[in-house]
């Protein structure tokens, strides 16, 4: 399939970000907007420490229907207990009251420091006339919900004559147990929101919920699809497949975007007792630090590999029968390193993107990590997230 050289919005969506305060100068408040009421489905953070913003969601996403979303960066709105609460349901009701609609069709996210009050006042006072802003680019709306992203990530495809457009932001603490940090989807498909769900809980299984930058799973993790119809029903089959390439291009670009990061690394592990044992395998892999600081250093130290395979101990892993490949180039056979040239290793551990597959020997199943290489810029960033 082919994505838009430019990202679009489908018929019927609109969105604006400005700056309202919560930072010095970027903007930090977005706002997406459906002409008339889609049909939604979302999946959140299973974090014991959930964001006022889940708590009030998780309410706001049970009548599957939904106008808007409001998103503010900088500041998370975690641990603000009942204050937050109520900061999440004002954040709606501004919105609400700046496109025509009611709070109870708004889907709140806050992203950014955990523990510190929202500025609700600032949010509100920042959203008035923010309808008057209101724009087909998906990427102007992308730049009001980034933290220590480095670009705004958005992208659109076509599923017969509707759109399908994405909208996400992630860098870091992000090992998903639901979707990814903030990601959005709207399409003006008509398809109902139970159809969504669905939809929504496969593919986030296959691709967001396959990510990790630093196996941290966030308290503010939002997904939502929101589906207007304006543009008529589809083929459920066609646009569920159109899905699924969408969010694995947009984990792939999470991924790529790691705070510090310089690689995507891909760990596809096959011939697996199970699906579950493959996907273990394959986030062990990915979330390893020492595989991670080896693909940073293009060193091919294939011991980490099998470090990181034989500590799953709960699944079942044979020795002699494991082999593993480094960009398609075999470094393990039988449990035991090749032979290989060391040199021309190195040189394919330096490109974009690594690939590290692994094959266990042991069943049929498969499945595939995403994630990136650590580095000294990932400790700088984080060393100093709370108080920058």
């Amino acid at each position: 399939m082919l994505f838009h050289d430019r990202p679009v919005l489908p018929n019927g969506f609109r969105c604006a970000s400005r700056n309202c305060g919560l930072k010095p100068q970027a903007r930090d408040l977005a706002l997406f907007v459906s002409d008339v009421d889609a049909a939604a489905a979302a999946l959140f953070t299973r974090n014991h420490f959930p964001g006022a913003p889940i708590v009030l969601g998780r309410e706001t996403i049970r009548a599957g229907r939904l106008r808007a979303i409001v998103a503010n960066s900088k500041c998370s709105n975690v641990a603000t207990g009942a204050a937050g609460v109520e900061n999440a349901g004002r954040m709606a009701a501004a919105a609400a009251a700046e496109i025509g609609t009611t709070a109870d069709r708004v889907l709140v996210s806050s992203t950014g420091v955990i523990g510190v009050q929202l500025p609700i006042e600032l949010i509100e006072r920042g959203l008035r006339g923010m309808s008057g802003d209101l724009q087909a680019d998906p990427l102007v709306g992308a730049e009001g919900i980034m933290t220590t992203d480095t670009y705004a990530k958005a992208l659109s495809a076509n599923v017969g004559s509707a759109t399908v457009t994405w909208v996400a932001k992630g860098s870091g603490m992000i090992a998903p147990n639901m979707a990814t940090m903030l990601a959005y989807i709207f399409t003006d498909a008509a398809l109902e929101a139970p159809a969504l769900d669905g939809m929504l809980r496969r593919v986030a299984h296959e691709t967001f919920n396959m990510l990790s930058v630093d196996s941290d799973t966030s308290t503010s993790d939002t997904c939502a699809l929101l589906a207007n119809g304006l543009a008529g029903s589809v083929d459920a089959v066609a646009f569920e497949r159109v899905l699924l390439a969408g969010c694995l291009r947009m984990t792939e670009m999470l991924a790529r975007d790691g705070e510090g990061a310089e690689h995507l690394i891909r760990v596809s592990v096959r011939g697996a007792a199970s699906e579950l044992e493959a996907r273990r395998i394959a986030r062990s892999v990915v979330d390893s630090p020492l595989v991670k600081t080896m693909v940073h250093g293009a060193d091919p130290n294939v011991g980490r590999l099998l470090m990181a395979i034989g500590k799953c101990v709960d699944c079942t892993v044979r020795p002699d029968a494991t082999d593993a490949w480094i960009n398609g180039q075999q470094v393990v056979t039988r449990g035991q390193r090749v032979d290989f040239d060391e040199a021309s290793v190195r040189r394919t551990l330096a490109a974009d993107t690594v690939d590290l597959e692994i094959a266990l020997g042991v069943g049929t199943a498969a499945a595939t990590a995403y994630g990136c290489d650590l580095s000294r810029g990932y400790i700088d960033e984080n060393a100093a997230y709370y108080s920058s």
